[in-house]
Formats: structure tokens, C-alpha cells, sequence
């Protein structure tokens, strides 16, 4: 007879940890079932923790850490990949570790091995030398994705990658070309550029991250042109084959780039096609995914997906709010709504970070708004790290003063966001930033500096006349 559970996750990445906990913490019988010999999904595998672990540790160890506009005059060139997945191997090992730690902790089943439908209520988990079956009363879907591979590209994980292989590279490459500006392609990249290798950004699009501020893409483009990389906006790759030397990667236009390994960041699916579906009643579409309601259930009442697998926003912090709301929603629990106010962080070199609205989306709503900038140049936080070109931007409401959007660039930005997070979310205006007094020296004195900014043209629009009124920036 099968093993019985109230809920299973499919997947321990974060929606399926956090599904299983907060069953667990309404004492209900969970599990969660994992393909991979360990724990965490691609969050932890290959995703999140490594890639972020990867930047800090290049970061520090050729020396760009002392200038985060990739300045510094002191690169190491002698940092292997070796060194690199020393410190990344640690990182994750640590995260797994805490992973296992609070399944335990909460009385979570770890059950190791592949898991697909049997009917649907029934899961059969298939491992090395053994398979069972398993029933539960509710199921939550959290297998994440795996990396998109265009057909007729022959990927050999040593010189054409996806975002996976990066991770297993042995050597640092000199000539580096990736393929697709999303996220993951623009945060490799900068991240090679930061090592000292020519990279070359081929991107069908002509503009970068459409979804970001218009002034911080192109502080992003300019400081990636600093790193020594080559942009080719607009440019469709036709071929890719391996020659003598390494890769060659012909354009449509005709432009021909050689380099030693091509990185394929071309999206991610849903890591679905295993599960066998159709056995629960359910369907995934062309990219893997599977359609949920408010409350991330599928067409199947007791049956649940989050994180990745239901699309955008993909982010490691939703997936686990998605994970917990699922679980809630699983038992009848009261829930709340996931937040409007998403902080996004892009792990570029020099990072990028915003919460709410851009300057774009507000000119095609017609929303009267003022802007209002801190620049880390004004900081002593700034001069102390060597950072003199980030900056903090406040877009503010032009009758109301509330604060409709803070994006950040530069060092720290995925941190610094959140202290306008809160202040979006609690409904106050500018005048907050204005009053409060920040710890010196600190990046979050920019909040002071651009607060100050935004009243002042605040008051010359209530004057009318471009006279300044109190208060005045330092």
C-alpha cells in the first residue's frame, strides 16, 4: 500500500520547501520529493546561489570589489575557475545544508527520486534501485525549469553551454560570446568581462531589459562598454560551429565572431515533459508551463503549482511566497495576495535594482511625476568603496508626493532597494525621506540626498516661478 501524505511538493527548490513547511507548520503530514541527490533545486544547483555566489567571489578575488564600476587599475589575473568553485561549492553546500536542516526541523519527509503521475492523487517516484508510489490528498508542482536549447545548435557543456554548463568551465576564456541579453545572459557576461575576457553580447533585440528604467539600462550599457564588451544589439545568430581554434558564431548579417566557448542564454522551460501530465489531467504549454489561478491551483482543485514553473516573475523570492500561499490556499487557510511592490535584482556588474514604476510607464499614463537622484558620488559610502558612479532614483508623484518607483545602480543595489520598498508600501510620501535621519557613512543616505532633490522640484513646481523653497539638498 502506498504512503499517505495531506500534501507533497514535487520539488525541494524554494516553492516546494516552503509549501512543505508551512503545511507541516498547520500539522499536516508533508513531503517532498527531489530528483537531484540534493537539495534545493536549481535555486541552489544552478541557478540563484551559484551564480550570485559566483559574481561575489570574482568580485573579490581579481580585485574588482575595490571599484565597482569596474575600475580597478589591480585586476588578478592569476584567479583560476578552480578558485572560483571553491568558494561557490562552500555556498551552496551551506544553503543545502540549511535546506535540509528545515525540512527536518519541521518533520518534512525527504523523499530522493524522480517523481511523475500515476493518477491523480497518486505520484510514483523512481529512484536508482528502487521504485515506489506515493498518494496525497493535495500535490503542489514546484520542479522549476531548465535551460532553453534552440534546436540545431549542438551543445557539447565544453565549448557551446547553456547556463548550467557555465558552471562546470575549468578554465577562464579569453574570447567569450553569449548569445540572448535576459538576465542570466547579461549577468554571465558582465561577469566574464570582470575577469578580463573579450565578450561579445549578441542580442536579437535592440534595446536591453525593456522591463528596466530607460537611465539605468543605459548607465548598464556604458559601464559595460568599460569592461571591454562588444554589443550587438539587433543581430540574429544563423550558425554556430566549432572550428580549430574554438567556436566561430556567424550573424545573419554576415559578421562572423570567434571565440573559445558560446553561452546559449536563450530563456528557460518548465521542467515538465517527465511528469506525465496527462495521467493527473493536466497539461503544461509550449514552454512547459503550467496555468494557474490566484491562488496557484490548476485546473485540477487539488492540485498546485509555484515558483518557475508557472512563468514570470521567476524569481527565487516569489517562488518561495508562492510555495507558502499554495499550501495555505491547500487547507482553506486565510492568504493574502502576493505583493504589488516586487523589488527585481539583476546581478549584472554593477548590479541593478527597482521596485515599481519606470519613468516610461509613467509618461504613457500620462502620471505628472518628478524625479529626484541621489548620486553615490555625494556619498562617503560611495568614495569609501570606490564606487562614484552608482545612483539612487526616486520617481515621486507630482500632487500626491508619494513615492512611485526607486531604481538603483551601482554597488549594493539590490539592498538598498528595499528601504524604498517599505516606504512604497506603507503609503508615505517623499517628505519621510526628507525628515529621516540615515546612519553615516551609508548608501542609504542617498534616499536623504534624492529625497531632498525630488521636494525641491517639488516646491518649484508649487511656486510656480523656479524659486526654491525649504528644504534645500546639502
Amino acid at each position: 500500500m502506498a504512503d499517505s501524505y495531506d500534501l507533497i511538493a514535487i520539488g525541494s527548490g524554494p516553492a516546494g520547501q516552503r509549501a512543505a513547511v508551512q503545511a507541516a507548520t498547520l500539522g499536516k503530514r508533508a513531503a517532498v520529493t527531489e530528483r537531484s541527490d540534493t537539495l534545493g533545486g536549481v535555486s541552489a544547483h544552478s541557478g540563484t546561489v551559484p551564480s550570485k555566489t559566483l559574481r561575489a567571489a570574482i568580485m573579490e578575488l581579481t580585485g574588482r570589489a575595490a571599484s565597482a564600476s569596474g575600475a580597478s587599475v589591480h585586476l588578478n589575473h592569476d584567479v583560476t575557475f578552480e578558485d572560483l568553485r571553491v568558494r561557490t561549492r562552500q555556498v551552496m553546500q551551506h544553503e543545502r545544508d540549511v535546506i535540509r536542516d528545515q525540512l527536518l526541523r519541521n518533520h518534512v519527509t525527504i523523499i530522493n527520486g524522480s517523481a511523475s503521475f500515476a493518477d491523480p492523487n497518486t505520484l510514483e517516484v523512481r529512484a536508482t534501485d528502487s521504485t515506489m508510489r506515493i498518494r496525497a490528498e493535495r500535490i503542489v508542482i514546484a520542479v522549476g525549469t531548465r535551460p532553453a536549447r534552440p534546436p540545431g545548435v549542438e551543445f557539447d557543456e565544453q565549448t557551446i553551454l547553456d547556463s548550467d554548463g557555465i558552471l562546470l568551465l575549468n578554465h577562464r576564456p579569453r574570447n567569450f560570446t553569449v548569445v540572448g541579453a535576459g538576465v542570466i545572459g547579461l549577468e554571465y557576461a558582465s561577469m566574464a568581462a570582470a575577469m578580463g575576457a573579450h565578450v561579445t553580447l549578441v542580442e536579437k533585440r535592440a534595446r536591453l531589459l525593456d522591463f528596466v528604467d530607460d537611465e539605468l539600462v543605459e548607465a548598464l550599457q556604458y559601464h559595460l562598454r568599460g569592461l571591454g564588451m562588444t554589443l550587438r544589439l539587433g543581430e540574429e545568430v544563423e550558425a554556430v560551429s566549432r572550428v580549430e581554434q574554438g567556436v566561430m558564431t556567424r550573424l545573419k548579417s554576415g559578421k562572423q565572431i570567434p571565440s573559445d566557448i558560446v553561452l546559449y542564454a536563450a530563456g528557460r522551460q518548465g521542467a515538465t515533459a517527465n511528469l506525465n501530465l496527462d495521467l493527473a489531467g493536466l497539461e503544461a504549454d509550449r514552454r512547459g508551463r503550467i496555468a494557474v489561478d490566484a491562488e496557484y491551483r490548476t485546473s485540477q482543485p487539488h492540485i498546485f503549482a509555484a515558483g518557475d514553473v508557472i512563468g514570470f516573475p521567476s524569481l527565487a523570492a516569489t517562488s518561495m511566497e508562492q510555495g507558502r500561499l499554495a499550501a495555505l490556499a491547500a487547507f482553506g487557510q486565510p492568504l493574502r495576495s502576493m505583493p504589488d511592490l516586487l523589488p527585481y535584482g539583476i546581478y549584472t556588474v554593477p548590479e541593478i535594482s527597482f521596485v515599481g514604476r519606470t519613468e516610461r510607464e509613467l509618461t504613457d499614463a500620462a502620471v505628472p511625476y518628478v524625479v529626484g537622484f541621489g548620486r553615490y558620488r555625494e556619498l562617503c559610502r560611495g568614495a569609501i568603496v570606490g564606487d562614484d558612479t552608482g545612483l539612487l532614483k526616486l520617481l515621486v508623484h507630482a500632487d500626491s508626493r508619494k513615492l512611485l518607483g526607486v531604481h538603483v545602480f551601482g554597488t549594493s543595489a539590490t539592498e538598498l532597494v528595499h528601504l524604498g520598498q517599505a516606504v512604497m508600501a506603507s503609503d508615505m510620501t517623499v517628505d519621510y525621506l526628507v525628515d529621516a535621519v540615515f546612519n553615516v557613512p551609508t548608501f542609504s543616505d542617498a534616499y536623504k540626498i534624492a529625497g531632498l532633490d525630488a521636494a525641491n522640484r517639488l516646491n518649484e513646481i508649487a511656486n510656480g516661478n523656479g524659486s526654491l523653497a525649504a528644504p534645500v539638498a546639502p
